[in-house]
């Protein structure tokens, strides 16, 4: 081959050499990717909470990766972080920083804004974060904490409907029962209200205290600080409010005149009074302390349900001049049935049968004119089935609906499978007196789950005489009660074998104040129950 072309051939070799040099020189030598889409990246998870994929951008691995970022979860209660603003600055000598906006959302505190920074470094030809607790918060060097420190402000006050405290220790026993009182938090409260809390923090416990414990106590001024041994660094403060005032329904002459009325008892007695026009609980009195039954009680109401049977008979045409009978016995779907002492008054009123407390007029008219539907439909008009949404825990009247001839016969009046508590009670007699059932409450600022039912004009005129007549000729005629008075008389048989034990009942009202007494296992509600309620109104003359 001549000379010439193999000088050509050789310098060719020699620029294709030279170009696979440089161009494996840039593939060895180019960086992936930018610091900002690493930084990006690594946000983007902080943000989501990734802890792994935050932990794969790192340069190197952290040991106290997870501890540092707990810093906010544990220590400040963070619920979440959102991280946007992400600038890195050009880079150099492989070396880059991007700073950041964090939001931490504190829980019971509100949003904790701050302005950060992320160092990054090239690793293995990708751009990497070059991790220490300063990417966290620049305050942060691993060995300090982040720390929150609380005020509180003063607790409010709760109050009777007059404005005046309800929350000291002047009061009565009933009314420290619905208040609750002040405890010192522990671990379980801690959990439950936030970290705003700490152990020892004053905490309401049981009734309104516990009930409204957030309204109560406010929110505390709050400092979010950088800790390390003795030192603290102040690095934001939110200023916290005052809590509100928790004004109850409550009339503490009303309260006192109810808890006169009962002290003396041997056995244990509720008394409740309700405005009618308004549905708000004016007095909640127990002779004896620990279970509230004037709330929670589950009592056989007897015969004051006997209001909600007759409710529906007048509305099936029924008045109160219509001739019933009152046998001393009655048999309905085989369930036997006797009136109290077994009485008997042949034929009469139905206003007098009322007044008279007939089971053997009630039962068989329920079965032949309402059956379980309707009596089911009217109790629940009347307050049984509802939701109770007062304030503090309460139990709801239940009336189940009747599966035979015999539980309707039962249910009538007041026996069967039927329970109420005297809120229950007191809230079916304020029916009667208003003219609608009203949900009861003792925080008339609080929206109600029930709405109120009008009951049918024609059936309250009715109601209205014949619960005047119980007081003026019938079971309550001679118990003392002012003129005036209008209710009904329950003996509630309850337990089991041949000799029962009753229940004393006495529900009424008297102008815009309607009330329930029980007395348990006191026997007759005529003779026991209804002179309670007399103590009780004359207390308020």
């Amino acid at each position: 081959m001549p000379r010439g072309r193999t000088i050509a051939i050789s310098a060719t070799v020699a620029v294709v050499l030279a170009a696979a040099g440089a161009g494996g020189a840039y593939y060895v030598l180019h960086t992936r990717g930018t610091p900002q889409e690493t930084a990006a990246r690594f946000a983007s998870a902080w943000s989501r909470g990734d802890l792994t994929a935050m932990k794969a951008e790192l340069a190197a691995p952290a040991p106290g990766f997870d501890a540092a970022y707990a810093e906010l979860t544990k220590n400040l209660a963070v619920a979440k972080v959102a991280v946007r603003d992400v600038r890195a600055a050009p880079a150099k000598d492989d070396r880059a920083t991007a700073s950041f906006t964090a939001t931490a959302t504190v829980k019971n505190v509100g949003d904790w804004t701050y302005r950060g920074a992320l160092k990054l470094v090239v690793k293995d030809r990708h751009w990497k974060v070059d991790w220490s607790p300063a990417a966290v918060h620049p305050a942060l060097d691993g060995t300090n904490h982040l720390a929150l420190k609380t005020s509180w402000p003063q607790r409010a006050a709760i109050t009777g409907a007059d404005g005046s405290r309800i929350d000291g220790g002047d009061v009565g026993g009933s009314v420290q029962q619905l208040v609750g009182f002040l405890d010192k938090a522990g671990d379980e409260d801690v959990e439950k209200l936030g970290t705003a809390y700490k152990k020892g923090d004053a905490v309401g416990r049981g009734g309104l205290q516990e009930a409204f414990q957030k309204r109560l106590a406010g929110t505390p001024s709050t400092e979010i600080q950088v800790v390390g041994g003795k030192d603290r660094k102040t690095l934001h403060t939110v200023e916290g409010s005052s809590g509100e005032d928790l004004r109850t329904s409550l009339d503490l002459k009303v309260q006192t005149a109810a808890a006169d009325a009962v002290r003396d008892l041997d056995k244990p007695a509720s008394l409740v009074a309700v405005r009618p026009s308004t549905g708000e609980i004016l007095a909640v009195v127990n002779n004896k302390g620990g279970f509230n039954r004037a709330l929670d009680g589950k009592y056989a109401p007897g015969s004051t349900f006997k209001t909600i049977t007759a409710a529906g008979l007048l509305a099936e045409g029924l008045t109160p001049s219509s001739r019933v009978t009152c046998p001393k016995e009655a048999v309905v779907g085989g369930l036997k049935i006797r009136n109290s002492d077994h009485e008997a008054f042949g034929s009469l009123s139905f206003l007098d049968s009322y007044a008279h407390s007939c089971n053997t007029t009630f039962a068989p008219l329920a079965a032949s004119k309402l059956g379980a539907a309707k009596l089911y439909d009217l109790a629940t008009d009347m307050g049984f089935n509802q939701p109770l949404r007062i304030g503090v825990p309460a139990t709801a009247g239940s009336m189940p609906k009747a599966t035979s001839d015999a539980d309707l016969a039962a249910e009538s009046f007041g026996q069967g499978r039927i329970t109420a508590s005297p809120l229950v009670m007191a809230s079916v007699a304020a029916a009667v007196a208003d003219g609608s059932w009203r949900p009861p409450t003792l925080v008339p600022s609080l929206k109600q789950k029930a709405a109120p039912r009008k009951l049918p004009e024609k059936t309250v005129t009715g109601l209205r005489s014949m619960m005047r007549a119980v007081v003026t000729k019938g079971t309550a005629h001679s118990a003392g009660l002012p003129s005036g008075t209008a209710g009904k008389t329950g003996t509630a048989e309850f337990g089991t074998g041949p000799e029962l034990d009753s229940h004393a009942w006495f529900i009424g009202y008297r102008g815009d104040l309607a009330f329930a007494v029980v007395v348990e296992a006191g026997g007759g509600g005529g003779d026991v129950a209804a002179p309670v309620a007399a103590h009780f109104l004359k207390g308020l003359s």
